[in-house]
């Protein structure tokens, strides 16, 4: 007799992958931490905002399915319930020592900033959050405290790293000569930055190119861009104005509702269906053919949305694809 449990599946409906991933043999230095991770990683932005925990744990269960091991998270996203629906995921899934858990610090309301006491309170609040014992790679973000000294937070993450709460550590909204001083510190023996979270897509990338490009590249920091679909537009499922919302997102989707926009994605659209991909995967492999680039940071709302990014991974982009792209947004 049938288990009145077990779900009933359509004859239609996808065979079952059972065993190992098809894309857990995939995987990247993160720099100099000693950490290998999935050449995508999850963002978790959206969770506790706009997606419930159940459909979180649906897009971070789909996620891992298709090979990923890495998820980022951060004490500002939706106040800590981020935190929280990553933590009651990895708690339930058992798969802790699986999963590289990436979590940016100093956007908390409660324990704003990089300063001494605020840091370590913030890393204490995010680990118990989490319900985990250490955080793999911490990023401080500097866009959040202007005023505490590059020397005393360092000082502060090395405590940090000593007593085992952090792996190692990342950096956010650095600039190019803050960098410099940082790898000077750590000559003084402070812990090295070893990631670099910064904005960074075919769209955006001022901010990124130039100086902190090259200082990235000469310390071998292992570059994570974040937003590296510009707020959804490079998915090309948002195309013109009449259907968006006058919310934040509304208006950044907006803003690129022009001329450049649209010949971006008319290049990407080409070269997807050359190629048999989504518009996503083609922005998801541009940027991992940028030598300096590690493992973007690209958050998913549904799992349907992490079958599209994951196939960015296995997409080599040729020269006149990266070609056809430099001129459709010049």
């Amino acid at each position: 007799m049938p288990d009145a449990a077990a779900p009933v599946l359509h004859p239609s409906s996808p065979i079952p992958v059972h065993g190992v991933p098809l894309g857990a043999d995939i995987r990247v230095a993160l720099g100099e931490t000693g950490i290998r991770v999935f050449p995508l990683v999850l963002g978790a932005a959206e969770f506790g905002w706009t997606v419930d925990l159940t459909a979180s744990h649906a897009v971070l269960d789909a996620y891992v399915q298709r090979g990923g091991n890495a998820v980022h998270t951060s004490d500002g996203y939706a106040s800590g319930r981020s935190e929280h629906i990553v933590g009651r995921w990895l708690a339930s899934r058992g798969i802790r020592d699986d999963i590289v858990v990436t979590v940016r610090i100093g956007g908390n309301p409660d324990n704003p900033g990089l300063g001494s006491v605020n840091l370590v309170r913030a890393v204490e609040a995010s680990l118990g959050r989490l319900g985990i014992e250490r955080i793999d790679v911490l990023y401080l973000d500097a866009a959040t405290d202007a005023t505490t000294a590059l020397e005393d937070t360092l000082a502060t993450a090395e405590w940090l790293v000593d007593s085992g709460k952090v792996r190692a550590l990342g950096a956010a909204g650095y600039t190019a000569m803050q960098l410099v001083e940082a790898r000077i510190l750590s000559s003084a023996g402070y812990p090295r930055f070893a990631a670099l979270d910064v904005p960074y897509n075919l769209l955006h990338r001022s901010e990124f190119d130039g100086d902190l490009r090259l200082i990235a590249g000469a310390q071998g920091l292992a570059v994570t861009p974040s937003r590296a679909l510009e707020h959804g537009y490079l998915t090309g499922t948002h195309r013109d104005r009449a259907g968006l919302s006058s919310s934040v997102r509304g208006s950044q989707l907006a803003a690129w509702m022009n001329r450049r926009g649209s010949r971006t994605l008319k290049a990407l659209d080409r070269i997807s269906q050359e190629l048999s991909v989504p518009t996503a995967a083609v922005a998801v492999a541009w940027l991992l053919a940028q030598r300096v680039v590690t493992a973007p940071i690209i958050n998913a709302g549904r799992p349907a949305h992490v079958d599209q990014l994951v196939q960015g991974v296995g997409v080599r982009l040729g020269r006149s694809h990266l070609a056809e792209i430099a001129r459709a947004v010049e």
